[in-house]
Order: structure tokens, then sequence, then C-alpha cells
């Protein structure tokens, strides 16, 4: 008699079989569906956080002073500033001291890029705060802009213009008449991402 009262003593202890699976499946959905959460969370920042818009991607060549001219427009859509490493036409990196920019204002807005070569003044190494115009487009008039000289930092929301000149002969990417009419990429690097825009070389002069 001794043997059962203790062994129906410890069975109102214990939890059933039931109740116990209950739990651990209740405990395991949970720490799956952090699991998931994070990684989603973790994916999607990564992913939608750095977004560059690049559009009116041009490339000229001068049958007149044989040389190339590239530009385009670049807007930070994302969440965070991003940071540009590189610029390559045709897949040449194009040295950020034959990179000019301009910073598009609040109020600003551009439907296209043109040709500007014959308004450019173009110095091999321009002081750090030289402001000298060098553009002038036939949309907006004369506009400011000034040599990268290195990496940009391209802010959240904001809008830049690039314009890719060089005293050398036939750059960027080394582009030549035979060039004209051919489909060529612009590429921008960041440390995330590699953005590309094709176009294609259209035939300019002063």
């Amino acid at each position: 008699m001794k043997d059962v009262m203790i062994k129906l003593r410890m069975n109102k202890r214990a939890l059933s079989q039931v109740v116990t699976t209950l739990i651990i499946l209740v405990v395991a959905v949970l720490l799956a569906g952090v699991v998931v959460y994070y990684a989603v969370n973790i994916v999607s920042t990564s992913v939608q956080e750095e977004s560059l818009d690049l559009v009116y991607q041009h490339v000229w060549f001068s049958t007149t002073d044989q040389k190339a001219e590239a530009a385009i427009m670049i807007t930070n859509t994302g969440g965070r500033d991003v940071v540009l490493q590189n610029i390559a036409v045709r897949g040449q990196q194009v040295p950020w001291t034959d990179v000019y920019v301009y910073n598009l204002g609040t109020n600003e807005t551009l439907h296209d890029l043109y040709y500007a070569s014959q308004n450019f003044t173009v110095v091999p190494t321009p002081p750090a705060t030289s402001n000298a115009p060098i553009v002038n487009s036939p949309m907006t008039g004369n506009f400011t802009a000034t040599s990268a000289g290195s990496p940009l930092v391209l802010r959240s929301g904001d809008t830049i213009v690039i314009y890719m000149v060089s005293e050398a002969t036939s750059t960027p990417g080394s582009v030549s008449v035979n060039d004209v009419g051919l489909t060529i990429a612009i590429s921008v690097f960041t440390a995330q991402a590699t953005y590309y825009k094709a176009t294609n070389v259209n035939a300019a002069g002063p």
C-alpha cells in the first residue's frame, strides 16, 4: 500500500505529456520567429538603405578637338549617405582630377544634360577652394562646378551632376571617333554596390 500511495502522489505533481509538448512547441515557434525577424531585418536594412538613381547619362566625342566628354546625374534615394569611390567609362576609371561636380539645389530641376566642353575651363589640379564656373549648359545657363579631386560623399536625398572631361585626347574611356554610335557604359562604384548605365556615344563639337 505504501508503494502505491507514493506513485499516486508523484503522478499528481507531474505535467502531462500533452502540456509538455505544447510548451516545447510554443517556445520553439517563438525562438524561430525571433530568428526570422532578425534575419529579415538585417537583410532589408543592408539592401534597402543604399540606393542610387542614375539618369541623363551621356558620352560625347568632339570631331573638332578630338576629345571625349561624359556626364551623368546621380541622386541618393536611399536612407544613408554614400561614398562614390570610383567612376568608370567603358570600364576605365576616370581620374578624380578629371571629374567635375555640381550640387543640384533643392528647388532646381534638370531635364537633361548637355555637351559643354566649349565652355569648360579645365585646370589640371585646381585649388580645393576653386569655384570657377566651368559649365555653361544651354538649359540652365551658367552653373558652378568644382573639381572632385577625391571620392565623393553623396548625402541621402542629395543630387549631383557629374561631368568628366580632360585636357588629354580621347578621354574619358579612351573614346575615339570610331566609337560614335556605339553603346558604352558609365559605372559608379560604392563600398556596397556597382551602379551601371549604358548610353550611346554621340558626336559633338564646339
